[in-house]
């Protein structure tokens, strides 16, 4: 599809900003939707494809929240680094899945603190995503992308890309949700993301496969104004140069 349709698709949204203080403010309010209580289906449904045969595989959750997907890959053997900007809800992860921690500031990222698991390999950055980099923490055998991407502001998308791609280890599985409806109808977040721009902004330095399409559409959707909410599952890897 030609650029310019994708830019026609997106426009609707292309001004829309959240500041990190209003994701704050959110989880000070718990005004959370977005969290869920149980392992994500789609990561579940897909864990062998992520995995492909290994064990111990670092994964990587941008804007991580307390997504309890988070203790159960650390159960399984992997090990987890997160990022969120709000410090409750990374206490609260712990908390609610009675795991001791320890806490102290990131030297190579001013104000950031990190946590860290003392039973589980789970360790939990609270600062601004993209501030975070390699230099921190390496690189990835994974990547879980749950409402992130379709939170970040739209118009930052290309940044999130170039992160992204450059915390994945050349074995890396990045494993994408998305969601499409019609932008006209609901401002966000979470945001419209195509498979059209799935494809722009990793096509040149990856493959790009859709496991799954689903029809997500629930009462909390309708209540947004929504008639139809798909969610899209793809599964991104690096080229072999």
């Amino acid at each position: 599809m030609p650029q310019a349709n994708v830019t026609g698709m997106l426009a609707p949204q292309g001004d829309r900003v959240m500041e990190l203080v209003e994701w704050e403010q959110r989880w000070q309010e718990d005004r959370i939707g977005f969290h869920q209580p149980h392992v994500h289906k789609m990561l579940e449904i897909n864990i062998d494809k992520v995995l492909s045969k290994r064990t111990g595989v670092r994964f990587f959750f941008p804007l991580c929240g307390k997504a309890v997907d988070m203790n159960w890959l650390a159960s399984m053997g992997h090990s987890v680094v997160g990022v969120d900007i709000s410090e409750k809800a990374i206490k609260q992860f712990f908390e609610e899945n009675n795991l001791t921690y320890s806490e102290e500031p990131v030297p190579a990222i001013p104000g950031a603190k990190v946590y860290k698991s003392s039973e589980k390999n789970i360790t939990l950055y609270q600062c601004d995503l993209y501030k975070f980099c390699s230099s921190i923490e390496g690189q990835f055998g994974a990547i879980w992308d749950r409402g992130s991407l379709v939170a970040i502001n739209p118009r930052d998308r290309e940044k999130y890309t170039s992160l992204i791609i450059s915390l994945m280890a050349k074995d890396c599985r990045y494993l994408l949700d998305t969601l499409l409806y019609n932008p006209d109808l609901y401002k966000g977040p979470p945001f419209f993301v195509p498979d059209e721009q799935v494809h722009s902004l990793f096509g040149k330095s990856c493959d790009i496969e859709r496991l799954q399409s689903v029809d997500a559409l629930t009462d909390r959707q309708r209540e947004w104004g929504l008639d139809y909410l798909t969610e899209n599952v793809h599964l991104i890897t690096p080229k072999s140069s």
